[in-house]
């Protein structure tokens, strides 16, 4: 485990497996035992801010064994998805597949939400069988409901934005609200 300050009240640390101290760090501040206002997972980190002491509580972070796997609940969201993604081919060359088995992977595949980040609403998936490389130069716009992949992880562009992740498909599902009762497309909810 490494841990860094951020600034004079955060800790970064970087460890094998973000969910399982997220989950770990999140249940000893609802029960009162661990004093941070914020706890945000990221792919190898998880951030803690709001810490009183960063050199006190980085001393007790050394001194622990890692914790155990979180639990994996059964709540499951399906989305229809239509695979038809400008990125589709090209994944399925890199994988080595051709572009039926890839959709059939995808659609048989359970995905696990490890953690969100990019954009509100945009949640990191993992389970995926392969990796596929970002592309060498990210698009201006990537239409909302994009679905995508990266590295180990898939996705969901919950609204238009830049991107450099591989489009295989998309869907219509709303991911995303913002505080004014809009989807991600912008239409009222």
């Amino acid at each position: 485990m490494d841990i860094r300050p951020v600034g004079t009240s955060a800790l970064l640390i970087e460890v094998d497996d973000p969910l399982a101290w997220f989950a770990a760090l999140d249940a000893e501040r609802a029960e009162g035992r661990l004093a941070v206002t914020d706890i945000v997972p990221g792919a190898n980190t998880v951030l803690l801010d709001g810490v009183a002491s960063v050199a006190a509580l980085a001393a007790t972070l050394r001194e622990r064994p890692p914790p155990p796997a979180p639990a994996v609940t059964e709540d499951s969201l399906e989305i229809p998805v239509t695979f038809d993604g400008p990125d589709l081919g090209s994944v399925a060359a890199l994988v080595g597949l051709d572009p039926d088995a890839v959709v059939a992977a995808m659609t048989t595949t359970v995905l696990r939400v490890a953690f969100g980040g990019f954009a509100p609403g945009f949640a990191y998936l993992t389970g995926l069988p392969w990796s596929v490389p970002r592309l060498d130069s990210p698009r201006p716009r990537v239409p909302a409901g994009s679905v995508a992949l990266a590295a180990e992880y898939a996705g969901i562009y919950p609204t238009a934005s830049p991107g450099g992740w591989q489009l295989v498909g998309r869907t219509d599902t709303v991911r995303f609200r913002n505080d004014h009762g809009k989807g991600s497309d912008g239409s009222q909810q």
